[in-house]
């Protein structure tokens, strides 16, 4: 579900119409509206919190936005931003849907997002208690949005229980599969990158070389395990039947907003099937 789900949430990072809600409200530049519109649902936090509920930047880029954003639009603003950069993303992508298909998608997205478990989850809980939308593109936005943060707060539970840090964890995507374009661009230097190449080397996850080794594989596909049993809980409690019918309603909607998302996005998508 999460290749379905993602996109939609996505289109807050890559769609113009986003970007331009976010100038709207004074947030110019990308990372104000990043860090503005993802942490808006903790209210006008410091850097420290987000810094260890984002898990992957570096501290440094993460002090230049925060709180310095907030004497440029309150919480507030940035959430109405983002929910409307969104809205008018999915309503430029999903013009050709009908309204009760996108109806349908909303009540069963919502269903699943309403069952989410935020216990330990930040970011996924700051979502879940935000109010919910009044239009279908709205609602469905939204409940991605708290069901792609409740996924991320237990990714990064696996990722702290396997003994990584946050660039260990991106040196060891680089690695494998993402360009080191995503790691540098998080904040962490060069000396940073290859101290935590080291590490890994040193536990056996890398070669010297810097290629994944067949224990680093299998160590990083027991953190993605571990990822989906902690993100199960929403879609045992939809049911089969419930969650069949919601991939079947968000395929086109995922499809289109798929096609947004760059090649080597650190997001990490995989295509969707057919």
């Amino acid at each position: 579900m999460w290749a379905y789900f993602e996109p939609v949430h996505a289109v807050t990072y890559f769609h113009p119409r986003a970007r331009a809600a976010y100038e709207a409200v004074g947030l110019r530049g990308y990372w104000r509206g990043y860090f503005a519109g993802r942490s808006a649902p903790l209210g006008a936090t410091e850097a420290a919190p987000v810094i260890a509920a984002f898990f992957s930047f570096a501290p440094p880029m993460v002090a230049r936005a925060l709180p310095a954003v907030w004497r440029l639009a309150t919480p507030q603003e940035a959430l109405r931003a983002r929910l409307t950069g969104a809205v008018q993303a999915l309503a430029e992508l999903t013009y050709e849907l009908p309204e009760t298909h996108l109806a349908e998608a909303a009540d069963l997205l919502e269903e699943a997002a309403k069952s989410a478990q935020t216990a330990g989850r930040v970011l996924g809980g700051a979502n879940a208690a935000l109010p919910i939308g009044e239009y279908p593109l709205a609602r469905i936005w939204q409940a991605s949005t708290t069901l792609r943060e409740h996924r991320g707060d237990g990714h990064v539970a696996a990722l702290v229980a396997a003994g990584l840090d946050p660039v260990e964890t991106l040196a060891y995507k680089v690695a494998v599969d993402m360009s080191p374009v995503n790691l540098l661009g998080r904040g962490w230097s060069e000396e940073q990158w290859h101290a935590a190449r080291e590490r890994l080397a040193q536990r056996g996850w890398l070669t010297p070389d810097g290629t994944a080794t067949e224990h680093g594989l299998a160590q990083f596909e027991a953190v993605e395990d571990a990822t989906d049993r902690a993100a199960a809980h929403p879609w045992q409690a939809l049911g089969q039947d419930g969650t069949d019918r919601l991939r079947e309603l968000l395929e086109p909607v995922a499809r289109s907003c798929h096609t947004l998302i760059p090649a080597g996005s650190p997001i990490g998508l995989p295509a969707l099937p057919g």
